[in-house]
């Protein structure tokens, strides 16, 4: 997994929890900030599950002895 992808997504959860806590759940900013963490976690796990599909692909043409 990238580390710069795992970063951008913990620095928006961080941003997100901030901007609850001093503007409230409510606030238009919390809300965009959370709208933008779930559209990176859905990014991060089709990427995992993409590679996790590739890996699988890739091990069915070796044979084990």
């Amino acid at each position: 997994m990238s580390e710069t992808r795992l970063r951008k997504i913990e620095d928006t959860r961080e941003k997100m929890i901030l901007s609850a806590l001093e503007k409230g759940v409510l606030n238009q900013n919390t809300i965009k900030l959370s709208e933008e963490l779930d559209q990176l976690l859905n990014d991060f796990q089709h990427i995992d599950r993409d590679e996790e599909q590739t890996k699988k692909s890739d091990n069915k043409g070796e044979r084990v002895n």
